[in-house]
């Protein structure tokens, strides 16, 4: 029998996760948002025949629910999260896990107690480009990766003014927590190690002005909050001596937006990127993997060919938690590996308000 799912939020990620699901062979059965019109609306055009106001009414009203997944704005990750758990669902929640460690020690422990799966979006672990890495990592052909460089850069990338992304009491924060995919992606890469303390600084430059606003988000709200930095810059030292420098911004006047983890290992060095002619516009991209090996006295530089994916491993991301829940595959990600990623974006922001590093 196919796994059943619920979705809870009707934005702009529904579209990935269902057709990601579904790729899996799972049933979407239900969809649940606040704004109710919204939600008819989204099932409409996804083909979802139930449609509720509340998540708990939903939960309450589909016993054959096996997962659901969670898609609202950063504040409400946890609260969904543990009320699915607790209604014996598995959970698929979007990033970040939540707005800081605290809670997502919180989820994590409900998952265990309840027994059941959690899993966040960290989709950049699902495109082509990554996964062919870790395959070279895996073999040992890579060696121990001492060092890496996580980037994620925007010259105009605001998600929009006044609304819950630049509202810190909504998000968690700027462009730390809501692009903390290349922190995933070098950790993950470096085997995920404990991490020991942090250096970090963020800027709020630009964070007001309007022609830094990027392509995509949310409508402005004239008389919102908008307290969240613009941009971070870190440096993170694992238990291991493995380092990570740290770039992310939603507005730094850089050439064009930048999406990458270079890295430098004991056998071979690498580097997965993504490059936009234009900030947010998928079409515009070019993706690069890359390995850096010395052979026969001799610089080598090895182009590894994988085919493109223009939804970013998103759709990936959600069929590995159907296949995941079937027994078909590993997870590709774990709550405890959620938690060391968000204790060290705890620690970058206690070290910029800090101005000294912070340990973990």
């Amino acid at each position: 029998m196919s796994v059943k799912i619920g979705i809870i939020g009707a934005g702009g990620m529904l579209r990935y996760h269902a057709a990601g699901f579904r790729s899996a062979g799972a049933d979407i059965v239900a969809l649940a948002d606040l704004n109710e019109d919204a939600a008819r609306k989204a099932a409409a055009r996804e083909g979802v025949v139930r449609v509720f106001g509340d998540a708990g009414r939903m939960l309450r009203e589909c016993p054959e629910l096996d997962a659901v997944s969670v898609i609202v704005p950063n504040k409400f990750h946890a609260p969904v999260v543990l009320q699915a758990l607790r209604a014996g669902r598995h959970v698929f929640c979007e990033k970040p896990p939540g707005l800081n460690a605290r809670e997502v020690r919180a989820m994590a422990a409900a998952a265990a107690k309840a027994k059941k799966t959690l899993m966040f979006n960290f989709n950049n672990r699902a495109r082509p480009e990554a996964c062919a890495m870790m395959d070279y990592i895996r073999r040992g052909q890579v060696g121990r990766v001492n060092s890496a460089q996580a980037k994620w850069i925007r010259r105009t990338g605001i998600p929009g003014f006044g609304g819950w992304f630049t509202t810190k009491a909504l998000s968690g924060g700027g462009p730390l927590i809501d692009l903390l995919h290349m922190l995933d992606l070098a950790l993950y890469f470096m085997g995920y190690p404990e991490p020991d303390w942090v250096l970090a600084q963020t800027f709020r430059d630009f964070i007001q002005d309007k022609s830094f606003k990027g392509p995509w988000g949310i409508p402005d709200v004239a008389r919102g909050v908008t307290d969240v930095e613009s941009a971070c810059h870190g440096f993170v030292r694992l238990k291991t001596g493995q380092v990570i420098s740290l770039q992310v911004s939603w507005a730094e006047l850089v050439k064009r937006e930048e999406i990458s983890v270079t890295f430098q290992g004991t056998k071979a060095g690498g580097l997965v990127r993504r490059w936009f002619g234009s900030d947010g516009l998928d079409q515009t991209a070019l993706d690069t993997c890359e390995l850096y090996v010395q052979e026969n006295g001799r610089s080598v530089n090895r182009t590894i060919v994988a085919p493109p994916d223009e939804s970013m491993g998103r759709l990936g991301s959600a069929a590995n938690f159907v296949h995941a829940l079937e027994g078909r595959a590993p997870p590709l990600n774990t709550p405890d590996q959620a938690l060391t990623l968000m204790r060290i974006i705890d620690a970058a922001y206690a070290s910029a308000r800090a101005g000294r590093p912070v340990k973990c």
